[in-house]
């Protein structure tokens, strides 16, 4: 597979993997093998980043589109979205508000669909 396809599965930013992870082709069993014992870089990465935007807005708590809105491009170490945390911008406790708003309405519907199923 394509390293930005492992780097995905790998839940990492690309552009922060060592040279050669971002350049050869990566197979099923090497993928397998990263996930069961991941090396140094990898164990890092995950760590503390860069992180890839999805894992950046999961640890925020908004969506991607969110990020986008935003302004926020560029990937986010730990500590970065540490700090965030700690002290949030407007922008970020309006998206997580809207994430919740979002969240709400998903499990209104889903309750609305089951008791519909009951009848």
């Amino acid at each position: 597979m394509k390293p930005a396809t492992a780097a995905q599965k790998l839940g990492i930013y690309l552009p922060a993997a060592p040279e050669a992870f971002q350049t050869a082709s990566v197979t099923r069993e090497q993928l397998n093998a990263l996930l069961e014992s991941p090396p140094e870089w990898l164990v890092e990465l995950r760590l503390n980043g860069p992180h890839p935007r999805q894992i950046v807005a999961g640890k925020l708590g908004v969506s991607a589109s969110g990020l986008a809105r935003a302004g926020v491009t560029d990937a986010l170490t730990t500590a970065q979205i540490k700090e965030l945390l700690v002290a949030p911008p407007e922008w970020l406790v309006r998206e997580r508000a809207t994430q919740a708003a979002v969240r709400e309405e998903q499990r209104r519907v889903r309750e609305r669909n089951a008791e519909r199923a009951q009848h």
